[in-house]
């Protein structure tokens, strides 16, 4: 980021947690601290000092300095459990491994990366390996998420890996509905599509050229839909080449974040799950069987994130329309009752209608304190044969 010059200041600094550290001058160009005496340049009766030669040089060259010295280089991803366990944000220049699970549905995920990233106004670029844009496009759709506008903008693009395996293109088309044919023309315009994905050089000029169309430096994301279909297409030793290629020509130069999936299978051997060491970060998603019995739970956390405060802990999630993926914590014993009514099991000395009627020997009435001998309960009678009003309240007769 970046701002007009200003004057020379004094900044707090601040630490991990996000809290104010000790008072700490900075450089009056890149705001970084001052680890020494620093280069001086007075201006106008000004004395601006600098962390070094290069900096002080610049600032005379330009109208602006930079407000943040870390700025462009973290981001919120905009997933709920991801950011709670990142409160620092990921590095832009990161490249994050989705595994996952059968099941895990990690296709939402992958369409609330983009989603949250659209919100914020980044551009975004999905590579599909395993369906048509139509189809990714209805992901969003499931989950109440109107991305035609993005599309017809050009702010959300494709990069179509997948209609390639079609030999007569125009007749899948031919036979879509007319929703989604709809659909289908507002991807048409977004689309940039791959003759031969196993050609590896084909493949990276189509997705740099997705990414200099949006002007995708130092903002937006890439998702790749599954690194297991790409690794399907090649021999290991080409899939990993790709995979270091789109590490150093996206990440690294663009500074753009890349979210590739990752399916867990063959007990999680060979490519692409033997990445760990490569990759900037690992987010993590399983099912878990052993919390509620007879039921499979979803849980995701952060394995991996390099550069930053990571909080690696496992946490319960589902989708729900309109809001994405939310957190779900589980209570031990019976749910609270809404209404603050008492949702003990009874007792021996309780009725087991749970009105508050305690048990009584022949001819004794009891009130809700259990007292035999406390008389009638306040409130409307009952019914005159010596039994207790119903707790459903008076009834009535339909019979005329």
């Amino acid at each position: 980021m970046a701002d007009d010059k200003a004057g020379a200041s004094t900044d707090a600094v601040a630490s991990d947690d996000g809290t104010d550290g000790e008072q700490r001058r900075r450089c009056d160009y890149c705001r970084l601290p001052l680890v020494s005496g620093g280069v001086e340049l007075v201006h106008d009766g000004d004395t601006y000092r600098f962390c070094s030669e290069r900096c002080r040089d610049a600032i005379e060259k330009s109208e602006k300095v930079f407000t943040e010295y870390h700025g462009f280089r973290r981001t919120p991803t905009g997933v709920a459990p991801i950011d709670d366990s990142l409160p620092q944000g990921i590095p832009r220049n990161s490249f994050v491994m989705l595994t996952d699970l059968a099941g895990t549905r990690t296709e939402a995920i992958q369409a609330e990366l983009v989603w949250r990233a659209l919100e914020r106004g980044e551009p975004a670029v999905v590579v599909s390996f395993l369906e048509p844009p139509v189809s990714v496009v209805q992901e969003f759709v499931t989950l109440d998420w109107n991305v035609l506008p993005y599309l017809e903008s050009g702010q959300l693009g494709f990069v179509d890996a997948f209609t390639y395996r079609m030999d007569d293109r125009e007749r899948m088309y031919e036979r879509l509905n007319d929703w989604n044919s709809h659909l289908s023309g507002f991807c048409e315009e977004a689309t940039t599509r791959v003759r031969d994905p196993s050609d590896v050089s084909e493949l990276g000029s189509r997705i740099d050229d997705a990414l200099e169309r949006r002007d995708m430096q130092d903002w937006g994301v890439v998702v790749l839909d599954s690194l297991n279909e790409f690794g399907s297409l090649l021999q290991p030793v080409r899939s990993y080449q790709f995979v270091k290629d789109l590490r150093a020509g996206v990440c690294k130069s663009r500074f753009v974040p890349v979210y590739a999936s990752a399916t867990v299978s063959n007990d999680g051997e060979g490519f692409p799950h033997d990445l760990d060491y490569m990759v900037d970060g690992i987010v993590e998603m399983r099912l878990d069987d052993d919390l509620v019995e007879g039921s499979l739970l979803k849980q995701v956390r952060v394995r991996k994130m390099s550069g930053v405060l990571s909080l690696p802990k496992w946490v319960l999630y589902e989708y729900t329309a309109g809001e994405g993926i939310v957190t779900i914590e589980l209570h031990e014993g019976p749910p609270d009752s809404k209404d603050g009514a008492d949702t003990r099991e009874p007792d021996d000395g309780d009725d087991e209608r749970g009105d508050g009627v305690g048990t009584a020997g022949p001819g004794e009435v009891v009130d809700g304190t259990g007292d035999p001998d406390a008389g009638p309960a306040d409130g409307p009678p009952g019914s005159g044969d010596g039994r207790p009003p119903s707790a459903d309240g008076p009834q009535t007769d339909d019979r005329q």
